[in-house]
């Protein structure tokens, strides 16, 4: 029967560990470097791509349709003008101004990091770069394309720079659909969407308005949305995507590398945050001990509570300067602890104290609490992907291990605490036994901008990791940190066909392997009807339910709907990890 293989949850080389050298800038995260140098040289690629596009247009198809009609679009601007236009166009011109665009820029950034629970940094810090850059790419435009401001009664005093391209549009565009792109990936609430596309229009105003006012040609708008977009783009990928750069450290996290994993820390930098109902004074003393021979001094112990599991207080430990959050409890616990550290960079420890344990299992770690803390402390930072999740009446949330809906999450509804509490995680095998007989559900899937297929299934799984309890493979290509994410879906008729899917899911091994992003594990000899286990790999998926049904995160039963949308966030998590052994 497969297991998880030790260290296959994490790459051996210690990718994405926080370091900073003796003698090193502490108050810089570590990854800075490389990411500004990728940042800079994809902004000359930019500045040269737009001064290009100028030099085209002023010159070998400046005669050429549609930029002979540029002229007749200045002209019919002028010629609808009225009070009222003009004094709505000179209110959208002045949100692209740039004493205007960096008032805001300004008080968004001092937002972003006062405001929330927890600071915001690389939020501020992509909204700040993404204005910054435009502005400069706008200069070496205007000092290599020379270009006159249209032919028509201009309404603004026309300034030294050459119209090619609006400075006012670009500005805007990085400014406002920044806060748009924000907007959509931070707030939780219904109204994101028309105040998003509502920041997202503004752009286009601010260049209407720009035309309107005879200060620039189409083509000046069209090159300043552009730049601001690909400023936008450029800054955007090398925060949150490529996962290069960590958090930016507390002025009290700073360690050094140590042989033997990480160095002594300030009083105070390690918060423990710990479910009361599964660890006790006992197990909190012996973890405190534990944390005093690896340097850890007056670690401080955090209890979760039933309305707040964990996600308030591993929030509150990074706010007050926490280097270093150790969690205690079950797969609920660990994730509601990863929904606040993710992007932050603050280390996690996980120690396994749950029924299911899911991560740590997948993790490599020792299911003992006392050994999988001293063997992490051992150990080097990781980075480890989490899947960003939401759905109709389910909030935008994290899952660590595995989500799902259907006959896994009618499982778990079934499962009492009392039963987990005797004998252990064998008591979801208890439970499955009573819900075998969960109707089948019709869904929709779409996957990344793959089409939308429609199937049937007893259970669909969104998973970040591969094997449950007792050594099943349920997911074999899931592993926690290669940037994706996979999709089971399992959907047996009759015993012949529970005993089909069974015996794919004990081999863990691909017998067919379909195109792009779909690998569906077929019994050998099977037919294309009624195969019983298929998965998917993806970056993003959305499921649509026919019918509500039951769903689950990280072992954890949530309200029944009928939508899931899952996305990956690579590299989200750093976790302390044992080193493994070449």
């Amino acid at each position: 029967m497969p297991t998880a293989t030790p260290g296959r949850a994490a790459k051996a080389t210690g990718e994405g560990a926080e370091v900073v050298r003796p003698g090193g800038a502490s108050f810089l995260p570590s990854g800075t470097g490389i990411t500004a140098a990728r940042i800079g040289a994809l902004t000359v690629c930019q500045a040269v791509l737009l001064v290009g596009f100028g030099l085209l247009i002023t010159g070998p198809v400046r005669h050429v349709w549609p930029l002979t009609v540029e002229d007749h679009v200045n002209e019919g601007f002028e010629r609808i003008r009225t009070g009222p236009l003009t004094s709505l166009s000179y209110v959208g011109s002045e949100a692209g101004n740039t004493l205007t665009v960096i008032a805001i820029t300004l008080l968004s950034c001092v937002a972003l990091l006062l405001v929330p629970r927890l600071p915001m940094w690389r939020q501020a810090v992509f909204l700040a770069v993404a204005v910054s850059l435009q502005a400069l790419v706008f200069l070496v435009i205007t000092e290599s394309v020379d270009r006159t401001r249209p032919d028509v009664d201009r309404l603004d005093a026309s300034p030294p720079t050459s119209s090619y391209t609006s400075g006012h549009t670009g500005a805007a565009t990085a400014l406002y659909a920044g806060l748009g792109v924000l907007v959509l990936s931070r707030v939780r609430r219904p109204w994101r969407w028309p105040l998003a596309a509502l920041l997202f229009l503004v752009p286009l105003i601010v260049g209407v308005s720009r035309l309107y006012r005879g200060m620039h040609h189409p083509t000046d708008v069209i090159g300043g949305i552009a730049n601001g977009t690909l400023s936008l783009l450029i800054v955007g990928r090398a925060l949150f995507t490529d996962g290069s750069v960590a958090a930016v450290p507390s002025p009290r996290s700073g360690h050094t590398e140590a042989a033997g994993g990480v160095e002594e820390r300030p009083p105070g930098s390690t918060a423990v945050i710990f479910n009361p109902t599964v660890t006790g004074e006992q197990d909190c003393e012996k973890l405190r001990r534990i944390l005093e021979q690896h340097g850890h001094r007056a670690p401080r112990f955090i209890e979760t509570t039933a309305d707040d599991p964990g996600t308030g207080q591993a929030a509150g430990a990074v706010r007050d300067g926490a280097a270093l959050v150790v969690v205690c409890g079950g797969d609920g616990t660990i994730r509601a602890a990863a929904d606040a550290l993710a992007g932050t960079g603050v280390p996690l420890v996980v120690v396994p104290c749950g029924t299911g344990n899911l991560l740590a299992r997948n993790l490599g770690l020792p299911l003992t609490p006392a050994t999988a803390l001293d063997a992490a402390l051992s150990g080097t930072p990781h980075r480890l992907d989490l899947g960003h999740i939401e759905g109709d009446d389910l909030a935008p949330t994290h899952f660590a291990a595995m989500s799902g809906a259907g006959l896994d999450a009618a499982m778990l509804e079934n499962t009492g605490d009392r039963a987990k509490s005797a004998v252990g995680w064998p008591a979801y095998v208890l439970a499955t036994i009573g819900t075998l007989r969960t109707p089948r559900m019709r869904l929709t899937v779409r996957l990344d901008d793959g089409p939308v297929l429609h199937r049937t299934a007893r259970m669909v799984l969104l998973a970040n990791v591969g094997t449950v309890q007792g050594g099943l493979t349920l997911v074999p290509a899931a592993r926690p940190d290669d940037g994706l994410l996979d999709l089971l879906v399992l959907d047996p008729r009759g015993p012949g066909g529970w005993m089909r899917a069974l015996g794919v899911l004990m081999r863990g091994r691909r017998s067919t392997l379909r195109p792009t992003t779909v690998d569906t594990l077929v019994p050998e000899g099977a037919g294309k009807k009624g195969v019983p286990v298929e998965f998917f790999t993806f970056h993003r998926a959305e499921l649509t339910f026919a019918e509500p049904q039951s769903r689950e995160l990280d072992g954890d039963p949530v309200a029944h709907g009928r939508r899931l949308t899952a996305e990956v966030r690579p590299g989200a998590l750093t976790v302390l990890l044992p080193t493994r052994e070449k």
